[in-house]
């Protein structure tokens, strides 16, 4: 994870510390130094907006500096780099966890679940249900996506496999009516959580908003969460821009983190993305699912 840019970021805080501990660092230095890695981020999937955010806030913390040429240069601008990174990543940090949300409101807390197909929607769903049963609370799957032809099945299994109810409605059924069955059915057996599966064709598919739409209008959910591809990077940015102005998003779950060998896709949509960031995928099973922590990719992203 992170391995290309990892590189780049140990390179550069080099290059910089070099710099300033021979004389204080003018704007055309720094300009300079930070051209030699532009090409280099780029390559390693960083989305263009997000190079330009880390130079501007970069150079508001470099230049001007000097520090003692005798030693801990590096270090001092490695943890002003870091410092810059934790600022643009820990805007996503929701207020609270999912699990506090769904403990302290409404019964049952009602989420709706956004995604374009193949972004891992189904086995997030999944993992969602299997946080919620470890700490005892009680949740509810409903497949309101009933025209892709396996979706339902998928979501069978894992509920089967977790022991949560299920509901499904038939092939072609209106979605709507399906995820109000499901908010029925929670109500009616005291349950703490309902969590809606929808269609996942193209955010660009007029239908699908329509669809969406609707379901949201009849379930009135207390939150609706966007599963997006860490591998997409700016493809992801646009759809939770496209989500967010069709129906509203509220938060964001990120996975296939841990495929993003390069690191620069899933980086762009952490800093850019502009909404709470629950959880992140980092692999298949069901407790591969965790709390989004900037630290953690700090850790990742600037380790030795």
């Amino acid at each position: 994870m992170f391995n290309k840019i990892k590189k780049v970021f140990s390179d550069l805080s080099r290059k910089l510390s070099d710099a300033i501990t021979k004389k204080e660092l003018s704007e055309e230095e720094f300009e300079e130094i930070f051209s030699d890695f532009e090409i280099t981020l780029l390559e390693g999937d960083v989305a263009y907006d997000v190079v330009e955010l880390l130079k501007e806030n970069l150079k508001k913390e470099l230049v001007g500096m000097k520090l003692s040429r005798f030693g801990g240069s590096e270090e001092v601008v490695r943890s002003k780099i870091r410092d810059v990174i934790h600022s643009l990543l820990a805007k996503g940090v929701p207020d609270k966890d999912l699990i506090d949300l769904v403990r302290e409101g409404p019964k049952p807390f009602k989420i709706v679940f956004l995604g374009v197909n193949g972004v891992g929607k189904t086995t997030t769903i999944a993992k969602v249900a299997y946080r919620l049963r470890k700490v005892g609370l009680r949740p509810v799957i409903v497949a309101a996506d009933t025209f892709r032809a396996g979706a339902q099945e998928q979501l069978e299994i894992h509920a089967k496999r977790l022991s949560v109810p299920f509901i499904k409605g038939k092939y072609g059924a209106d979605p709507a009516a399906v995820a109000k069955d499901g908010v029925i059915h929670a109500e009616k057996n005291f349950l703490d959580a309902v969590l809606i599966d929808t269609a996942g064709r193209m955010h660009t598919d007029v239908d699908l908003m329509n669809e969406i739409r609707k379901v949201v209008r009849v379930v009135r959910p207390d939150m609706k969460v966007l599963v997006l591809d860490a591998l997409t990077g700016n493809d992801a940015i646009q759809q939770a821009s496209f989500f967010d102005k069709a129906v509203g998003v509220d938060a964001v779950i990120l996975t296939k983190l841990d495929a993003d060998a390069k690191g620069g896709s899933a980086l762009s949509i952490l800093m850019t993305v502009g909404k709470p960031i629950l959880y992140v995928g980092v692999g298949q099973d069901y407790e591969d699912l965790i709390k989004y922590d900037p630290n953690e990719i700090l850790n990742k992203l600037l380790e030795q």
